[in-house]
């Protein structure tokens, strides 16, 4: 928390936009926040909103360091901010730190990933599709 700096984003704000560096991230204090990305054709989807207590941005953490999704406030949030280059310093001078923390974010980008592809298959799969496949 020593690297934490307090933010607040007004109501329908830009955090930031998919393919942008990511050189920070966000534990969301209050709030919520709409996780989005753009699909040819037909502009933003939303495939998750995030609120307090959520990790908002994992994309910091491996190369290329470039938002996979992008990010707009559903109202007031506050939030901490992290600079994901000092807190990638500390990981390396802290391993033990490092590995909870990389867990952690592994953790989110499951979550994530799996939110994304409910959303998609929700959004423009066929009539009918099963998110599991067929039962027998």
């Amino acid at each position: 928390m020593a690297l934490a700096r307090e933010a607040a984003f007004r109501s329908v704000t830009r955090i930031f936009e998919e393919g942008e560096r990511a050189d920070r991230f966000w534990i969301i204090r209050s709030g919520t926040v709409a996780l989005d990305l753009q699909v040819p054709g037909r502009g933003r989807a939303v495939v998750e909103t995030v609120g307090a207590g959520a990790l908002l941005g994992w994309s910091w953490l491996c190369p290329p360091r470039q938002w996979h999704l992008g990010a707009e406030t559903r109202g007031p949030v506050h939030a901490w901010e992290f600079d994901a280059g000092a807190v990638r310093d500390l990981c390396a001078e802290d391993p033990v730190l490092g590995l909870a923390l990389v867990t952690a974010v592994a953790e989110t980008i499951g979550d994530r990933l799996r939110a994304t592809r409910t959303r998609l298959l929700d959004l423009y799969g066929p009539p009918g599709s099963q998110l599991n496949g067929p039962t027998s």
